[in-house]
């Protein structure tokens, strides 16, 4: 969302700060094709968070619980703190989306985001993962997990997010449908209850996020 704002006969746009939050064991980095399209529309630095969250060597010790929230959340609501609209734009890849929707529950902070985009999310969980509680051991696939049916995801479910929701995914997403199967319940796991809209991609977990910049630009405006 973008505000005009006139001081002294001068407009400033306001907009919206945006968080930016990757997925599991990745970098900022992620988000180079996103970050430098919103720099090209007006967006400043200031205006864009990237939390760099979770170990980057070890993606199946990553869960939502402990030192991987801490980032995200401090992100969240320095955004929220310095936003000039009163309102933020949340864009997540993968885990990234799960880790940042639990936060804005956390935080009661869903009246302050005006979009939430999640693309190549697991809101559903994995079934790389398994089942809880006959997941797959590890703390990416455990109670604070990606597993389907953890009591972390049960209870993230249906939880308001934003005013705004759309999910980005694929039916070729190597990571989500890595068993073959994107759906839980007959539901792609990607797609994230309440959402407004969900675009599909023929593309890869990876390139749902640096190739779909645009359409993330097109959502939070």
């Amino acid at each position: 969302m973008c505000l005009a704002l006139v001081f002294s006969g001068h407009v400033f746009a306001c907009k919206d700060n945006v968080v930016l939050v990757h997925g599991n064991s990745a970098s900022v980095d992620s988000w180079d094709n996103t970050y430098q399209l919103l720099l090209e529309n007006n967006y400043s630095s200031d205006n864009i968070y990237r939390p760099d969250w979770g170990s980057k060597s070890c993606a199946a010790c990553n869960d939502h619980s402990g030192s991987e929230e801490v980032p995200v959340k401090e992100a969240i609501i320095a955004a929220i703190a310095n936003s000039c609209s009163g309102k933020i734009d949340v864009i997540t890849h993968s885990m990234g989306g799960t880790l940042a929707a639990q936060q804005i529950v956390q935080l009661n902070a869903a009246a302050s985001i005006d979009t939430f985009v999640g693309i190549a999310g697991a809101f559903r969980g994995l079934w790389s993962c398994g089942v809880y509680p006959f997941n797959v051991w590890s703390p990416t696939c455990g109670a604070a997990g990606l597993s389907v049916q953890s009591p972390f995801l049960q209870a993230l479910n249906g939880q308001v997010l934003a005013d705004r929701v759309y999910s980005i995914k694929s039916n070729i997403d190597q990571v989500v449908c890595a068993t073959g199967v994107c759906s839980v319940s007959g539901v792609h796991t990607s797609r994230i209850w309440s959402e407004e809209n969900s675009f599909t991609y023929v593309l890869g977990h990876f390139g749902l996020q640096s190739d779909t910049a645009e359409l993330q630009l097109s959502l939070i405006q």
